[in-house]
């Protein structure tokens, strides 16, 4: 960052930069990082992501009652219970077209579609809520949109449906699934290098120069919140740097109490513990840098073969388990919820002008499904954020019943709140009113 751009109002388009490495700047009430470069105002932008686990939830645990303060959640969103007054619970909606195929992957790979999905191996789904969002958002940030996942895509046929509904969330187009990335290192190095690899450099290393310049031209208080910053985006390289490293196994143990060889630093975590949290924290850079508004986090697939030896819930995969609802399904539940329930806890604790930065974003929970006995008359949905104050929070919305309890008009909803509004989207033409 040169001397030159110090001295002018910075925009949203302002980064720090190093040899191969680009990192977008935070919030700073000093510089109108985002606002409208004509204008001395600055205004956070609003972020959108989808948080997904396959296979439903506890069948007697997932309610919510009262409002505000007051909300009562059952125990699978417990931990949510200390942002309830940001939280919106959604009952009722469903999505018509999961309805009329095969289980499990035709009631997921047109959760974020609406469309009507082919079957016989074919591969045709529609365009999801995150990427028609992205493709509006193209060239604001660094990264239009990323696309997360925890569990690798399943290749195979299953009730005349292929099985890659069952591990894709996202999608860019009809006929095309957004590639996932599994790695916690490569999606790292999207948000901040230039070319994404291997590199003995750190991030930070990288941008020391440029950070020296800023820190001398804002103010004391944002000179701590980007302290602050860098601080969060040194410890999630040095948490990917030990990935890995302990001696836990997930699923089958074999002969070997531990791997008799090095684990390579670019691999996936063994632990899927620590897998999901290193994805939660690059969500957080990611949003927090504004590096990309747009996020897909897929915690495991329909049809899931994830164990959770951390949990000692270890002698039955996340599928079948599913069918047992009982108090290690209940555990299982509680440990993908704490997963949002850490997100919001992270964002709400940076500070963006008089909100925080979950209040600025809209983080959206969903299943393919109410419980594992594959009933999807209605879906599990929680929306936790305020859409930078669009959205009256702290209530149960009811939609059972009623006309409009599309999924898709839930998404028109969102989409306006983040600057794109459609006239349809999948198989709506209405909005939710209430959100």
């Amino acid at each position: 960052m040169s001397t030159q751009i110090l001295s002018q109002p910075l925009s949203r388009r302002s980064f720090l930069r190093g040899v191969g490495v680009t990192m977008a700047l935070p919030w700073l009430e000093s510089l109108p990082v985002w606002g409208d470069e004509k204008s001395s105002a600055s205004e956070p932008p609003v972020r959108f992501a989808v948080l997904f686990s396959g296979n439903g939830f506890h069948s007697k645990e997932w309610w919510a009652k009262g409002s505000g303060k007051e909300m009562q959640l059952g125990k699978v969103l417990e931990s949510l219970t200390p942002y309830r007054e940001k939280l919106l619970f959604l009952k009722g909606l469903y999505n018509k077209e999961a309805l009329i195929g095969g289980i499990h992957s035709c009631q997921t790979g047109n959760l974020l579609t609406g469309a009507h999905l082919a079957p016989g191996g074919e591969i045709k789904s529609g365009i999801s809520c995150d990427q028609a969002l992205a493709q509006h958002l193209k060239g604001s940030t660094k990264v239009s949109s990323l696309v997360l996942g925890c569990e690798p895509s399943i290749a195979a046929i299953h009730k005349n449906y292929s099985m890659i509904y069952s591990s894709h969330i996202s999608w860019s187009s009809a006929t095309t699934p957004t590639p996932l990335e599994l790695y916690p290192a490569l999606a790292f190095d999207r948000l901040f290098r230039d070319e994404v690899g291997k590199s003995d450099k750190s991030v930070l290393d990288a941008v020391l120069a440029d950070v020296g310049g800023l820190k001398r031209s804002v103010s004391k208080s944002d000179q701590r919140r980007l302290d602050e910053y860098l601080n969060s985006v040194r410890e999630v390289e040095q948490r990917i740097e030990q990935a890995g490293k302990t001696g836990r196994l997930q699923g089958w143990r074999p002969t070997l109490d531990k791997p008799d060889m090095k684990r390579p630093k670019d691999g996936i975590p063994q632990d899927i513990d620590e897998h999901m949290r290193l994805m939660c924290d690059i969500l957080v850079l990611a949003f927090r840098t504004d590096t990309t508004r747009v996020c897909t986090l897929k915690l495991n697939n329909d049809h899931s073969s994830l164990r959770f030896p951390h949990l000692k819930v270890d002698y039955m995969i996340h599928h079948l388990l599913s069918h047992t609802d009982g108090a290690d399904w209940l555990k299982v539940n509680q440990f993908f919820l704490e997963q949002l329930a850490y997100i919001a806890k992270k964002l709400d604790e940076v500070s963006e002008g008089d909100r925080t930065l979950l209040d600025n974003s809209m983080l959206l929970y969903c299943s393919s499904m109410m419980t594992g006995n594959h009933d999807n008359n209605q879906l599990p949905v929680v929306l936790l954020g305020r859409g930078g104050g669009q959205i009256k929070t702290g209530r149960i919305l009811d939609y059972t019943g009623k006309d409009n309890r599309k999924m898709c008009s839930l998404y028109l909803s969102l989409l306006e709140k983040a600057g794109l509004k459609l006239k349809e989207f999948g198989d709506s033409k209405e909005k939710l009113s209430e959100i």
